[in-house]
């Protein structure tokens, strides 16, 4: 049994060395099969076609990194106040689901009673970056 072992992790070690040889040395063993000839293109390159192609991918890329900012922001906002209600002892903050969209806050779930219930709310309010907190919340009876 310790053979097997000893052989599988000679083998494992040697495949191992031969990868690490292979990604720091650059060569890699499909590149001597290809033919490394070089491309070139033919004809002609419309170059206001290619600038208003790129404009248009740029307009494109700044829209999804403006979403992207807007997200996170939205996420970090709702994070905060998650925060704020776990730390917190008179907030079960397992029952209560907090959303944020854009500015505004909504908090939805079930409180255990009217003072959890306001105490969760003004934790939402009181936390920078709100500017509207939408009440959802149910009193369990």
């Amino acid at each position: 049994m310790r053979t097997i072992r000893a052989l599988l992790a000679t083998a494992l070690i040697i495949v191992l060395a031969l990868v690490a040889f292979s990604y720091f040395s650059g060569d890699s063993w499909r590149a001597r099969s290809r033919d490394r000839s070089a491309v070139g293109t033919t004809g002609t390159i419309d170059v206001n076609a290619a600038r208003e192609r790129g404009a248009a991918v740029g307009e494109k890329v700044a829209v999804a990194a403006e979403k992207v900012k807007e997200t996170a922001a939205e996420a970090a906002l709702t994070s905060k106040i998650k925060a704020k209600m776990v730390l917190d002892d008179d907030v079960k903050a397992r029952s209560i689901d907090v959303t944020t969209n854009g500015t505004t806050v909504t908090v939805s779930g079930t409180v255990r009673s009217v003072a959890e219930h306001d105490r969760a709310i003004r934790l939402a309010r009181e936390t920078a970056g709100v500017t509207r907190v939408v009440d959802q919340l149910s009193i369990a009876q």
